[in-house]
C-alpha cells in the first residue's frame, strides 16, 4: 500500500466467528474490531494467537504490552508486525 501512496492500519487476531442474521459476530470479531482500533497509520497489531500461529516465520513482531479491549474480558498482549 505504501507503494501506492496510502497508509493503512491493521488488527489481526483469529478465533471461532458465528454467523447471526447473515452476518458475522462473536468474541473474535469483536477482538479484531478493538485490536485494529489500536493500531497506528501504518502500523499491524496483532494478538498473541496470531503471533504463536506464524512462530517459526519470517515476521517479526514488537511488544506493544498488555492492553484491555473495551467489551472483551482479561487483558490481551498485542504486538506490532516490524518485518514481514
Amino acid at each position: 500500500m505504501r507503494a501506492l501512496g496510502l497508509e493503512i492500519r491493521a488488527g489481526l487476531h483469529t478465533g471461532e466467528c458465528e454467523r447471526v442474521d447473515g452476518k458475522l459476530g462473536g468474541i473474535a470479531v469483536s477482538i479484531g474490531a478493538r485490536v485494529a482500533a489500536g493500531a497506528g497509520l501504518g502500523e499491524i497489531l496483532v494478538t498473541g494467537t496470531v503471533k504463536d500461529l506464524v512462530v517459526g516465520g519470517d515476521v517479526e513482531f514488537a511488544d506493544r504490552g498488555e492492553h484491555e479491549l473495551r467489551g472483551v474480558p482479561g487483558t490481551w498482549r498485542l504486538y506490532a508486525v516490524v518485518d514481514a
